[in-house]
């Protein structure tokens, strides 16, 4: 009798255990993570592409190997070569800027006495020399050059012959 009675209470036990299992919540499981979103990144404007101006022109009848007007002058003899240095520069000084710079001499009455235009590949600082010269003389008057830059007056310098 006494595994009857053992029995029992072990079995009432079990029971309990069974349903006190079967009755239990189930342990909440976490939300999912929420997908991995990048911040969107900021869009930062282009870099504005390098440009190139004309800072300078002088006139003068002598240029150094570096292109520079020796001496600047507005008045010249009829059979001096007269030098035009245009001083360039660009926005960004490590960048190459193609450009088309050109010189464009007339007299008094408007008519062209020479024309000349280069391309070039324009960094940082520089100087081109332009120059015109007649071997008989040029007319006693007033000239005139103006400096284009791909296509555009950039500056223009009034002279003298006597």
């Amino acid at each position: 009798m006494s595994r009857t009675r053992l029995l029992y209470p072990l079995s009432a036990a079990l029971a309990t255990a069974l349903v006190l299992t079967a009755c239990k919540k189930p342990e909440p499981t976490p939300p999912p993570a929420p997908p991995a979103t990048s911040e969107p990144t900021p869009m930062t404007p282009p870099a504005a592409a390098a440009t190139a101006t004309v800072t300078s022109l002088e006139l003068g009848n002598a240029v150094g190997a570096d292109n520079r007007v020796a001496a600047p002058a507005t008045t010249f003899a009829p059979k001096d070569t007269i030098y035009a240095s245009v001083t360039t520069r660009t926005s960004d000084a490590m960048a190459t800027v193609p450009g088309k710079l050109a010189a464009r001499w007339t007299f008094q009455d408007g008519q062209v006495v020479h024309e000349e235009s280069r391309d070039l590949s324009l960094t940082g600082d520089g100087t081109t020399a332009f120059q015109v010269s007649k071997p008989d003389g040029f007319p006693v008057g007033r000239y005139k050059v103006e400096i284009s830059l791909d296509g555009s007056v950039v500056q223009s310098k009034e002279f003298e012959v006597k």
